[in-house]
């Protein structure tokens, strides 16, 4: 799919297919408005992976997500392959590790080593994935 039909939801599969997709789909997009008020709970991947879900399921779904005007711009960016700003991605990455070493130091109790170990490497693996996606300068004729 080139730039121009990314946003055209490719409704040609089984009538089961679709609802799977529409289910997970669905299932991410309340995690995500649940990460709107809680701290920690990323609302744009999660919107993300809904916007991804909805193209396998549902124009009318897809199209909400893109044109929310809360995190829709986000979720267009990267669906064009755009990436994230520039500036932003230093905020997430610190973000991240406040909450992970929050979790690791404070939150997860000593006797649970491997919980420890495992937040500690899922956030390895998150910082890496952040730091490989595009980037691009914030301004409003590449964000909106």
């Amino acid at each position: 799919m080139g730039k121009s039909d990314v946003h055209e939801v490719d409704l040609n599969r089984s009538r089961f297919s679709r609802i799977f997709w529409f289910t997970c789909g669905f299932i991410s997009m309340v995690i995500g408005f649940i990460g709107i008020p809680v701290p920690g709970l990323p609302t744009t991947p999660l919107m993300i992976l809904a916007a991804a879900c909805f193209a396998k399921s549902s124009q009318r779904f897809y199209d909400w997500i893109i044109k929310n005007k809360l995190f829709g711009h986000h979720v267009k960016n990267y669906r064009e392959g755009k990436g994230i700003p520039k500036k932003i991605k230093p905020l997430i990455l610190l973000t991240l590790w406040i909450f992970v070493l929050f979790a690791v130091l404070f939150a997860i109790p000593e006797d649970v080593a491997i919980s420890k170990i495992g937040t500690l490497v899922l956030a390895i693996i998150g910082t890496i994935f952040i730091l490989r996606i595009p980037s691009f300068e914030d301004s409003q004729n590449l964000q909106r």
